[in-house]
């Protein structure tokens, strides 16, 4: 594509968002084409056309090709600086969690345009925190948010498919480093994004997706890393927590069931717990911490069933047998991309819209894992006699 018909404004900015994800400064990269790094930053401006020679150098450097730069169907989104931003002493992992959200997203953006698909987005209004008790505000938008799902009391059953479908959020579901829960970030190319650890139990997943639910409701513009047992440290993490505890557990449903499932009982037991962590699909120290809360058990009960022997995952299977479920997220997602961005890429090879090492670059693959990605695809998709056809 002709440099003389792309904005330069455009090309700027692309060419900006390549350099922050190489992570790469403006110095550096000034030096690497012999300007000043004030003539980098009008470039990156849109004040100073880059010229061909330049562009080269650069998409060299940023280990991008130049198809990927100027292609009008390319997301030139990352969301890594502004996370970096958020966190004053960059983390490792948080950082890492950060870029496989923005590798995934934007990938899977870039497939849907290349493709002509559009998703459909069924965004709440956004709740901005107001001065006073923030509780009391989480409590009363969580409420107010299951009336508009048209959800009532019922318990939620998968929190995962209700954001994807009903709101159109991108939720994935990966293996992070143990200390990072989940992370939030909103772009309006991208639409909200949700990662959550599939390293951590589906129930501890479904609390760390209705926490970043909170924010997305009360702060969407600002993006978030949940930390595993992160403290309190702010008006929109309280505000996340009591939303997440308010829209998965219902004050109202949980002292219902909790009267139905302890009748005749004088004692709070195990296999109370049990059912009612189930009935809920929350952890049993959720459901224990949120009797507490609500007056329903004495404080410190969760603590004395710690020291007092715990509720283990063997009890929970002995009182729930096969109500247990299974839990395929965790074997998906030790693949390096989603199944949907394994659909979308074998769609895109299969018209001939991209080549396999621009497929391969798009999701950070080697050939040789894109290669067994698109004969799994082949496979699953062949022309078999009786394989049903869509109809046009």
């Amino acid at each position: 594509m002709s440099l003389e018909k792309l904005n330069s404004v455009e090309v700027g900015e692309r060419l900006r968002i390549a350099r922050e994800t190489a992570d790469i400064t403006q110095a550096d990269a000034a030096t690497d084409i012999d300007v000043a790094r004030t003539t980098l930053v009008a470039i990156e401006k849109g004040q100073r056309r880059i010229r061909i020679d330049e562009l080269q150098r650069l998409a060299r450097l940023y280990d991008m090709s130049i198809n990927a730069l100027l292609r009008r169907e390319s997301v030139h989104v990352d969301l890594v600086p502004r996370f970096r931003k958020l966190q004053k002493s960059a983390e490792d992992a948080s950082t890492a969690a950060a870029q496989l959200l923005s590798n995934l997203a934007r990938a899977e953006v870039e497939l849907e345009n290349l493709l002509g698909i559009s998703r459909t987005r069924n965004y709440p209004p956004e709740r901005p925190l107001l001065p006073g008790n923030v509780r009391a505000q989480a409590e009363g938008d969580a409420q107010e948010f299951r009336q508009w799902l048209g959800l009532g009391l019922s318990p939620i059953r998968d929190l995962v498919t209700l954001l994807e479908l009903e709101l159109g959020v991108r939720v994935y579901i990966r293996k992070l480093d143990a200390r990072v829960s989940g992370l939030f970030a909103y772009d309006e190319k991208l639409g909200a994004c949700i990662l959550l650890n599939a390293s951590h139990p589906r129930e501890r997943r479904a609390q760390t997706a209705a926490h970043e639910l909170g924010h997305f409701i009360s702060a969407r513009q600002t993006p978030e890393v949940l930390h595993l047992d992160e403290t309190e440290s702010s008006r929109e993490e309280r505000y996340a927590n009591a939303f997440s505890r308010n829209f998965l557990t219902p004050a109202r449903a949980v002292m219902q069931k909790f009267r139905e499932v302890t009748a005749g009982s004088s004692t709070l037991t195990r296999r109370h717990i049990i059912v009612l962590a189930h009935a809920f699909g929350v952890s049993r120290e959720a459901m224990v911490r949120r009797l507490e809360e609500l007056g329903l058990t004495k404080s410190g009960t969760w603590d004395w069933f710690e020291s007092n022997g715990r509720i283990t995952d063997d009890q929970a299977r002995q009182v729930l047998g096969d109500l247990v479920p299974s839990d395929s997220a965790k074997t998906e997602a030790i693949r390096p991309t989603t199944l949907r961005l394994n659909m979308l890429a074998a769609e895109a090879w299969r018209q001939e819209i991209l080549s396999e090492g621009q497929l391969a670059r798009l999701l950070h693959l080697d050939r040789i894992e894109l290669r067994e990605i698109l004969d799994d695809m082949e496979i699953e998709g062949g022309q078999a006699d009786g394989v049903p056809k869509l109809l046009d």
